[in-house]
């Protein structure tokens, strides 16, 4: 068959699965976006199943993982509910908001949504069917690891879902935890046969200092399993500029000097990329503050993120003591943002009626606007364009939140909003919230808003920064992987 470049492929597919969380599946996957694109092919992301609170808005008016986003990026594409059908966002240790085709349907329990997983295959299979019509390629990532055994049962996010779509399987392990060999071999042996049939080959990911030292377990490993080896891919270093699904897991270099952000690092964080162009900015320094560590003293700037459980965030981050450190660095003169959760935690009251995000009660704010937010059963999900009150230089963003928030600091917003007025800031101004996210991406925005604090302009253009590393991304994996074989598995 001929593809719609003229290429012999025509909807077809591949996957990849990793031997734990974290090993760089996102990653792995938009760089072969890339590099397929490159190639002159249509090629689509899709992921089955995503548990993140890192979400994006999608065109067709829902939401997906942030992952899933800049894959789309990494095709030339729009993103789409299509590319991530099952998108799980964790509210409690225990529990998480259930999204179907960017959509929520319900909020489980993790043992409830066992039971209700058999059931999504069909929406999953419909989306992936879509985006298969409609490009010569998908490539589609797992989630977690198929030696989950006690979850394959109904499974939806890896062997479940590769047999109920025939697909081949490369499964990725990652050298930087250690015990690769292990990862690889050990899921061979614990996966159903059946399963491991599909199963065309490995390649080992994250691999730093000299990769032939490595020539004699990468043998192993394709003797023992009978896999046929895809590559070890080094260590990308610029891996920090691309968005990532854990808040924690990738961090830029760091910088001594420089206006010093500091973001909490909340329990349930939420939409956390909103601090990746700052991140790139050199005369910037973010901190990600984990728990259990006191506000630096020397911070300027301090963010409280977005979060999928205002209140429950609200008790982490007393139990911090960062209610404390935040009372003191406003004392001394210092800047406080919070964006969209953390807007509503600033507030006097963090109402939740109805237990839309966990048990029915209210929870005390952090008093440092005079606003008070009732959090209500519709979800606004839009990209919006935007009027920055102090600067007036308009940008774009989006809102992805519930709630409700109103009170006299409201008076002053933060924003406009096809003329009406949004989030709001302090009678010294040194206490500002808003509901928007993605504001940083916008290069004339970003610049006016740190120019506020002296911050020199940069002309650091963030997305053409994503685009390169995108491109450098699929040098580094055409320079160390078979590309080319990997692709020539599809079917």
């Amino acid at each position: 068959m001929v593809g719609r470049n003229g290429t012999g492929l025509l909807g077809r597919a591949l996957m990849i699965q990793g031997t734990g969380s974290d090993v760089g599946k996102s990653m792995l996957v938009a760089g072969l976006c890339r590099a397929a694109r490159r190639r002159g092919l249509s090629v689509a992301p899709f992921k089955p199943q995503n548990m993140s609170n890192n979400a994006a808005v999608t065109g067709d008016g829902g939401e997906i993982g942030r992952a899933q986003a800049l894959q789309a990026m990494a095709c030339g594409l729009e993103p789409l509910t299509d590319m991530n059908p099952v998108l799980l966002k964790p509210e409690t240790d225990v529990g998480a908001q259930i999204i179907l085709q960017g959509r929520r349907i319900a909020s489980a329990s993790a043992r409830g949504y066992g039971d209700l997983k058999p059931t999504l295959m069909a929406a999953v299979m419909e989306s992936f069917q879509r985006l298969k019509s409609a490009h010569d390629l998908v490539i589609v990532e797992g989630a977690g690891s198929p030696a989950e055994i006690n979850l394959r049962a109904g499974d939806i996010a890896n062997m479940g879902f590769a047999r109920e779509a025939d697909l081949p399987v490369v499964l990725a392990g990652d050298i930087d935890r250690g015990g690769v060999i292990a990862q690889i071999v050990g899921t061979q042996a614990v996966i159903d046969p059946a399963d491991a049939a599909l199963v065309a080959g490995f390649l080992v990911n994250k691999f730093r200092g000299d990769v032939s030292l490595f020539d004699e377990g990468y043998r192993f490993i394709a003797d023992r399993t009978g896999w046929r080896g895809f590559g070890v891919l080094p260590w990308f270093a610029n891996a920090w500029k691309l968005p990532a699904e854990d808040a924690l897991s990738l961090h830029a270099p760091k910088r001594e000097h420089g206006f010093h952000i500091v973001c909490l690092a909340l329990s349930r964080i939420a939409n956390f990329d909103d601090l990746d162009p700052l991140l790139q900015e050199p005369g910037v320094r973010v901190t990600m503050l984990g728990p259990g560590r006191a506000l630096p003293g020397d911070a300027d700037l301090v963010i409280l993120p977005g979060t999928k459980s205002t209140r429950g965030d609200l008790a982490f981050l007393r139990a911090q003591g960062w209610h404390l450190d935040l009372t003191a660095h406003h004392r001394r003169g210092g800047h406080i943002l919070g964006i969209c959760g953390g807007y509503q935690m600033l507030g006097r009251v963090v109402a939740d009626p109805d237990g839309i995000e966990g048990p029915a009660g209210e929870t005390e704010g952090l008093g440092l606007l005079e606003i008070e937010t009732v959090m209500t059963p519709e979800k606004r999900l839009c990209e919006v364009e935007a009027v920055h009150r102090a600067s007036g230089v308009p940008f774009r963003g989006y809102e992805i939140h519930i709630g409700q928030s109103d009170g006299p600091d409201r008076a002053r917003p933060f924003a406009t909003v096809a003329e009406a007025a949004e989030g709001a800031i302090s009678a010294d101004g040194r206490v500002e919230g808003s509901y928007l996210h993605g504001m940083f991406r916008d290069d004339r925005f970003r610049a006016a808003w740190l120019g506020r604090f002296g911050v020199a302009a940069s002309g650091l253009v963030h997305g053409e920064a994503v685009e390169r590393t995108l491109d450098a991304l699929a040098d580094h994996m055409e320079a160390h992987l078979d590309v080319g074989g990997l692709l020539g598995l599809a079917r």
